[in-house]
């Protein structure tokens, strides 16, 4: 059974729980667990520095370690707040995909890396990663895909799958319509506890194919409130109730969310 809490939270001392936040950081994405264990992994770190923010709510300040920061992919919406994350947290790894991308707050967050002599791995389907029983398995890209160009970087976002116990987490960055498909021909997770909806629930994301195939319970869209872009898209809602999907959660009106198992 899992437990949902919306709003602001309050730290919490280690109680032996999965803890999954959705962290409310406006139009962007940024995504930190807890393990039983302790272990902590943030998924990119949104824009600006609201990260920090957000993370205060639920990390002690006296915790200033983080296992794994990964990296989807190197647009400012996902990237901007990780450099202060990697100033102020003691970092043991960075995922990220190595692709070309010619900009400056890119270029800040690799230097922040190497200055750190953080361990860096580079992103592909057979590498993938175990924090007690929590399993990370990295499902896009495919392969290795370091020193790449991409027309459309959204496509070359990192996609995991959180697994903890018989609970099934699908976390795709801002992978589009054409990832998707690529992703239907491979071995995807089924019936999955949590999805979050990629690109924002922009109308070039989560096909009705793709739900169908997934089959998500809860869907949480990351999303600032009034954003420019109009997301979500209303065709995406419309595919969500289409796949039945029990319960779906937005930052722009709920706040941060958070998952406990």
């Amino acid at each position: 059974m899992a437990c949902f809490a919306l709003g602001f939270a309050i730290y919490q001392i280690p109680d032996n729980k999965f803890h999954i936040y959705f962290l409310d950081i406006g139009q962007g994405d940024s995504i930190l667990i807890k393990t039983p264990e302790n272990h902590q992994i943030l998924i990119d770190g949104g824009p600006k520095n609201y990260v920090l923010e957000e993370m205060a709510n639920v990390i002690s300040f006296f915790d200033r370690e983080i296992d794994l920061v990964v990296l989807t992919h190197p647009h400012a919406d996902h990237i901007e707040g990780l450099i202060e994350v990697l100033k102020r947290y003691k970092v043991n790894g960075v995922l990220l995909t190595g692709v070309n991308f010619f900009d400056n707050t890119y270029n800040e967050f690799l230097k922040e890396i190497r200055l750190r002599e953080i361990p860096v791995f580079i992103a592909e389907s057979r590498g993938d990663f175990i924090f007690g029983d929590v399993f990370i398995d990295v499902l896009f890209p495919l392969k290795a895909i370091s020193g790449n160009n991409y027309d459309n970087l959204n496509n070359s976002s990192v996609g995991v799958c959180v697994v903890y116990k018989n609970k099934k987490i699908l976390l795709l960055g801002d992978l589009e319509q054409e990832a998707e498909n690529v992703l239907l021909k491979t071995f995807l997770p089924s019936n999955v506890d949590i999805y979050k909806a990629s690109h924002h629930g922009s109308k070039t994301a989560s096909s009705i194919d793709f739900l169908k195939r997934i089959l998500p319970k809860n869907v949480v869209i990351q999303v600032g409130k009034d954003n420019k872009f109009k997301h979500p898209h209303p065709e995406t809602i419309r595919n969500f109730y289409r796949a039945n999907i029990k319960k779906i959660y937005r930052t722009d009106t709920d706040g941060m969310v958070e998952f406990v198992f």
